[in-house]
């Protein structure tokens, strides 16, 4: 964060406000982590702050401390509608498109408090009055330790800050695993281990903790998975006959997608899963090297993201879908496989 920027949070905070901190749709631990981290920072200055989340999380992320006291759209929309019309400053945290709220999205734009954005993905909106964007960080978690850390107050982050911004870090470099984490991250994680994060609690609540229909789940997304050695790509679906057959829980498909890249050769995996109820079958895109998702997810797929991880959505049923993604990849051939 730019000096100017500081200046003008510290001069907003200076006196009691009521804040609303507004993650993505669908929020991962990431989203989650962060906008916790941050609530319970600002209720530690004084501050009149709640977490707003445009619908359900994965409970697997729900161990995280202050979930209780989260507000979901969609399942408390009276008392989140009273908390947002009332609102003073709006934080949103881990997208940078107000589209990315769902419904909402008409809610914020018609929003009368001041806007401050803090994220980590590419092409931000202008939405905001204070716009922290870095795209070479970690995690928004990363982005919220050093607000925090930018505004004086690092001595501050407890014990809690500590569990859900190490979450949200851990969660986004894949337990330190992507070309995103820094030297810097490291540091940061070892520090908010040093304030009271439980590494080993935090890593095994979010990678290693599974339920035996997830793991059929995932047999089933291995079993469908087609590997195009043309294109250096692979891919799987999952269709909403076999999410149901395996009483499919939001958050189940976390990280199937990532399988694809472990194969020799493989640059570019994906996965579609189809959603009846929302009519769309959403993708998850990831690359190793220069190939960027984030590209190819905003060219063809309604979506976006970091340059090796992105997401997108398409309107068509699954076949249709996967055939326009396989037609796409003779565009890209040299770049997959140079």
């Amino acid at each position: 964060m730019n000096s100017e920027d500081v200046k003008v949070i510290k001069a907003l905070l200076s006196k009691p406000k009521r804040i609303v901190i507004v993650p993505h749709k669908n929020p991962d631990g990431d989203a989650i982590g962060s906008s916790l981290g941050l609530w319970y920072y600002l209720k530690l200055i004084g501050q009149e702050a709640r977490v707003i989340v445009p619908n359900d999380y994965p409970r697997f992320l729900k161990f995280l401390p202050g979930t209780p006291e989260v507000l979901n759209f969609e399942r408390d929309n009276a008392a989140a509608m009273e908390y947002l019309n009332s609102s003073d400053l709006c934080f949103t945290l881990d997208f940078n498109q107000l589209g990315r709220v769902g419904q909402m999205t008409p809610i914020l734009e018609g929003l009368g408090a001041t806007f401050i954005m803090i994220d980590h993905h590419q092409a931000p909106d202008s939405y905001a009055k204070i716009t922290y964007s870095d795209t070479k960080m970690s995690s928004t978690a990363e982005m919220i330790y050093n607000f925090i850390s930018s505004l004086g107050d690092a001595n501050k982050i407890t014990s809690e800050i500590a569990e859900c911004l190490y979450a949200g870090i851990v969660t986004d470099t894949g337990s330190f695993k992507y070309s995103s984490t820094s030297s810097k991250t490291h540091q940061v994680a070892a520090d908010l281990i040093d304030k009271g994060a439980n590494s080993f609690e935090v890593q095994n609540k979010i990678f290693d903790t599974n339920t035996p229909d997830r793991l059929k789940l995932l047999s089933c997304a291995l079993k469908n998975m087609v590997i195009l050695k043309n294109y250096n790509t692979a891919y799987m679906s999952l269709s909403q006959a076999e999410l149901d057959a395996h009483n499919y829980k939001k958050g189940d498909t976390e990280g199937f997608v990532n399988y694809g890249l472990t194969l020799q050769d493989i640059r570019f995996a994906v996965i579609f899963i189809e959603n009846k109820e929302e009519g769309i079958i959403k993708i998850s895109f990831r690359s190793e090297g220069e190939f960027s998702v984030n590209e190819f997810a905003r060219n063809h797929f309604h979506g976006g993201g970091h340059t090796n991880a992105a997401g997108g959505k398409s309107d068509n049923n699954m076949e249709e879908t996967v055939k326009h993604f396989e037609a796409l990849l003779e565009n890209y051939k040299e770049q997959l496989t140079r």
